[in-house]
Formats: structure tokens, sequence, C-alpha cells
């Protein structure tokens, strides 16, 4: 059986066109639901003001990928970008969880270019899930329990799913990855680091 694939695009797109990108981003998310096989997907950028947008979208398993990559929805998805001014930079397809977890990296291959850094350790993958999925499944079992206390279980426990998982997919998991990204990568705490390093970066 084919794992789970995850996709990382970067695009680049020019300054004054980012409310047409957030709702060209979200109407792609949106068809690619509509997919047997879609896990999910997502958008952030580095900062405010920023030129670069990073994607990631995820497929149970490769076949699923490509049904969704190859689709006419998909062809004029895309082409309905053409006056945006968007360009794609980087694109990287990982399997497994790692692919919640890596920095986008170049497909490209640069001379001299520092090597891109290895997937994070599973168990630092774990604790960071742990982190917000505990939490998160205690707040939704006690609020089942209380709005739907007399449901049958399996049915309170699909709900309860239903719930917990567009929150951990669009908001908990990327939020916790770019919190504990210096702890995953094995970097120095914020706090713990040089401020006259931190000041000149």
């Amino acid at each position: 059986m084919s794992d789970p694939v995850t996709v990382a695009i970067t695009r680049q797109l020019e300054p004054g066109h980012e409310a047409e990108m957030m709702s060209w981003l979200n109407a792609g998310i949106h068809l690619a639901e509509r997919f047997p096989g879609f896990l999910g997907a997502g958008w952030v950028r580095p900062e405010a003001g920023s030129t670069e947008w990073h994607m990631l979208y995820r497929f149970a398993d490769h076949d699923s990928l490509q049904q969704w990559e190859h689709s006419s929805q998909r062809a004029w998805w895309r082409a309905s970008a053409s006056g945006l001014g968007v360009v794609e930079a980087r694109v990287e397809k990982r399997t497994g969880i790692e692919g919640w977890f890596d920095v986008p990296q170049s497909t490209l291959v640069v001379e001299g270019a520092a090597p891109a850094p290895a997937p994070p350790p599973r168990w630092k993958q774990a604790c960071t899930i742990f982190l917000v999925f505990f939490p998160l499944s205690v707040a939704a079992n006690w609020l089942g329990g209380q709005l739907v206390g007399d449901l049958f279980l399996p049915l309170r426990v699909l709900l309860t799913v239903l719930v917990m998982t567009p929150v951990m997919t669009y908001v908990a998991l990327p939020w916790i990855t770019r919190t504990m990204q210096w702890w995953l990568q094995g970097q120095p705490a914020p706090w713990r680091r040089d401020p006259e390093a931190a000041s000149a970066s």
C-alpha cells in the first residue's frame, strides 16, 4: 500500500495581489477536497508583506495525487492565476508524516548551496503532534460529553474526529510546527540565541 504523499510548493507573487492570491489558493483547496484520497491542505507566508507563499497539500497515496494533478479542474485552476503574476518557484514531494515538518527545498541543485536539512527524528515529530493533539482531544471529548453525551458512542467519536481533523490540519499542525521549528531542526531555543547574532540576521 502506498504511503501518503505531501506536496510542498513555494510560489512568488507580485505585490498588490494578496487578496486575489488568498482567494485563488482557497479555491484550489476547495477543488482538491472533491477528489478521493485528499487529506488536507493549507498555506502560509513567512511574514507580512512577503512575496513568498508556501502551500502544502496531502493525498492518501500516489495514485490519488496523480488523479488530482492530471485533472482538468486543477488545470483550469492553475490557468486562472495567469493575471496574478504568480511564479511557481519550488516543488517538493514527500511521503509519510515528514512532509508536514520539512522546510520546502528547491528542486534545483545550486552549486555551493548548503545541503537541505534532514527530516526531524520521528520521536520529535510524535512529541510535536502530541503537544496539540492531546489538549484538543481533551477539549473535544469534554465538549462532546456536554453537548451530545447521550449520543451513541461511535457517532459521538465520529463527530469529534470530524471537528478535530480540519482544526489539526489547518490550524494546530501548521502553528505547532512553526513554533517548534527550532527544536525540530536541532537549533538553539529562541530565548538562548545570541542577541547580537539575532539582530545581525
